[in-house]
């Protein structure tokens, strides 16, 4: 495995960007720190590290709707990862498969498939 040492992070982070194995859709993007990535490895669920909340999340921890890991790619310049992932439920926290839902303009043109109120319950 390549050394997260090895890999170009600002602030000891690095950009992860996640995409379905089999359609090659882009779900979404988050940033992972060395114990982000090391999680991911070892149990083959998405962890990222949550900027605001200065925290280890895993993905789908609350909602069910987690990531299961296919692949990890490092690009050319070591400075990202793409995670080649199998998608339970919707990627998004406003219910959307993919988090980039909208266009320029803010029309929805993505598939809405959960509702937030019901899955993330105060």
């Amino acid at each position: 495995m390549i050394d997260f040492d090895a890999l170009k992070s600002e602030k000891g982070l690095i950009l992860a960007v996640v995409q379905d194995q089999l359609s090659r859709e882009v779900l979404m993007c988050a940033y992972m720190n060395r114990e982000a990535l090391e999680k991911t490895v070892e149990t083959g669920i998405t962890h990222f590290w949550s900027r605001s909340r200065q925290q280890l999340w895993k993905k789908g921890e609350t909602s069910g709707h987690v990531q299961k890991v296919k692949e990890i790619r490092v690009d050319c310049d070591m400075d990202s990862l793409l995670l080649l992932v199998e998608q339970v439920g919707g990627a998004c926290h406003m219910g959307y498969r993919s988090c980039f839902y909208r266009n320029l303009e803010g029309e929805v043109v993505g598939e809405k498939v959960f509702e937030p109120d019901e899955v993330y319950k105060s």
